[in-house]
């Protein structure tokens, strides 16, 4: 950790993100030790999919057209845009946005443990997490302190797989909006 902890540093990166094994105490002491701020506990959640819709909040794939969008969402949100993932994602054919009110109020690189979305609203966000096709992987991480977004995917029969936590180092904007991470963010 400490060489990665260095050539941050002679990157010049702002900030370091990482995403800890609720379970593992040592690892959680280590990186507080090392300078990282617990930031957000995490639950991972997975389920069969959900085929949940909601009135006036229209998901749909997302296409090139929707990037500009979906930056300026996630710079609202968090201070930054993810464009480079987007885009992978729109060519992979794993994004999607929704939409309410002619606008586009959320988006999705997928809803998996690799992937992030962004929204405005929990509405937008459950509506992300509703019309996900599959859960890659071992399920989605969704900030267990979003209690409306996690007991709604409880009452749904997702499944706590376990808890997690989300740690950083530097530069860190406080999210404006709803979101999960990915546990490469």
């Amino acid at each position: 950790m400490c060489a990665v902890l260095d050539r941050a540093a002679a990157k010049k990166a702002a900030g370091i993100r990482l995403v800890q094994a609720g379970y593992h105490n040592r690892s959680l002491c280590l990186y507080t030790k090392l300078g990282f701020v617990t930031r957000e506990p995490l639950s991972l959640l997975q389920g069969p999919k959900l085929n949940a819709k909601f009135a006036g909040y229209d998901v749909r794939p997302a296409e090139e057209r929707d990037v500009k969008g979906c930056n300026k969402l996630c710079r609202d949100v968090h201070g930054l845009d993810r464009d480079l993932e987007l885009r992978d994602a729109i060519r992979a054919r794993s994004a999607s946005v929704v939409e309410h009110l002619e606008e586009i109020t959320g988006y999705a690189t997928a809803i998996g443990f690799l992937a992030h979305a962004v929204a405005r609203t929990n509405q937008d966000l459950k509506a992300l997490i509703g019309a996900a096709t599959e859960f890659p992987g071992p399920g989605f991480l969704l900030p267990t302190r979003n209690h409306d977004v996690f007991e709604w995917c409880l009452s749904c029969e997702l499944k706590l797989v376990f808890q997690m936590t989300l740690m950083t180092t530097g530069l860190y904007n406080e999210p404006a909006g709803a979101y999960l991470p990915s546990i490469l963010y």
